[in-house]
């Protein structure tokens, strides 16, 4: 069992890595949009968009590979379906997400519009909770009881990030949102590595 979960951490964590190079990659290639103000939504359509949705779908895979990854390594006192139900559930979410229409301004929301805003938003509170709940079961269990520290830090900080942008009014409001997706990536990021590098029990 052990070696598969380590391959789900390390198809994982490819997964992870892919979305953010590309991710990034695009905020300096896409001339057209002001990567401060504009969301990451944006860079779902226009040139390049198809490599974008590309990188959402496999962060959904990614997503999936974690929560499935943990919970196989866990032992059964310590584990929980709640966690790996959130993260399937972000998972299929942000899928919709990538092949929903997205509009670039006001007048354009039609009711796919509405579904890509209603799964976005379902995507960072389900992975977000996943990310909690996930980091206190790692409490529960010997083996990652010494990492569960670090882990429910970051993803309380992910969590309180996604609130702050979600409710409190800020200039620049797409760097916040792309402040949370960071912080995200660097939680899940993490959790692909730390599952492909799980020792046997």
């Amino acid at each position: 069992m052990q070696h598969g979960v380590r391959n789900l951490g390390l198809a994982s964590s490819i997964g992870v890595a892919v979305f953010a190079v590309v991710c990034i990659v695009a905020q300096f290639l896409r001339n057209d949009l002001n990567w401060t103000h504009a969301p990451l939504s944006f860079y779902l359509i226009g040139p390049g968009g198809w490599v974008v949705k590309i990188a959402y779908v496999v962060l959904s895979a990614s997503l999936l590979g974690i929560g499935v990854g943990f919970h196989r390594s866990l032992d059964a006192k310590s584990n929980g379906w709640v966690p790996l139900l959130l993260f399937i559930a972000s998972g299929v979410a942000l899928t919709v997400t990538a092949i929903s229409d997205v509009a670039t301004k006001h007048r354009d929301v039609s009711a796919h519009t509405r579904i890509h805003i209603v799964a976005a938003g379902t995507t960072f509170v389900c992975v977000t909770l996943a990310m909690l709940l996930q980091s206190l079961r790692l409490r529960e269990d010997a083996r990652w009881r010494s990492k569960s520290g670090f882990a429910f830090a970051l993803a309380s900080a992910a969590f309180m990030a996604l609130w702050i942008y979600a409710f409190v009014h800020i200039p620049a409001k797409a760097l916040v949102q792309k402040i949370v997706i960071a912080l995200i990536l660097a939680w899940l990021g993490w959790a692909a590595l730390a599952l492909s590098r799980e020792a046997p029990r």
